[in-house]
């Protein structure tokens, strides 16, 4: 399967360590070239910039992608890059790290569905 994970912090590192390990085809993406030289021991594919833009997720292999997992530090970038990954190429599972409890209070609860935000 193939992964793109948004963030190489220390969150992202775990998440593509592990599915690394498991035989997945990973691909980390981060603003940060010292954060990305920080996995260069990992069997994973890197890409410098930022995973909003669909110019990244597609040099990162979003058209054929099974998951792409954002924690990045920004939960608006996080929610966008699955937008992105939703609308534009399709990517079946998309998991997002949402911070700020005020985007999951139960009255905005609905903003996450497959209409709108699908992730």
């Amino acid at each position: 399967m193939k992964s793109i994970i948004c963030g190489a912090g220390d969150v992202g590192k775990n998440i593509a360590e592990k599915l690394s390990k498991e035989g997945f085809e990973v691909t980390v993406v981060d603003e940060s070239k010292e954060q990305l030289k920080k996995i260069e021991n990992l069997d994973v594919k890197t890409i410098l910039g930022a995973s909003s833009l669909p110019s990244i997720l597609s040099s990162a292999g979003a058209k054929d992608c099974d998951i792409l997992i954002a924690v990045t530090k920004s939960d608006e970038n996080n929610m966008i890059s699955c937008q992105i990954g939703y609308s534009l190429f399709k990517i079946p599972t998309k998991i997002a790290r949402i911070r700020q409890q005020d985007y999951l209070k139960g009255e905005w609860s609905s903003l996450y569905n497959k209409e709108n935000l699908p992730i």
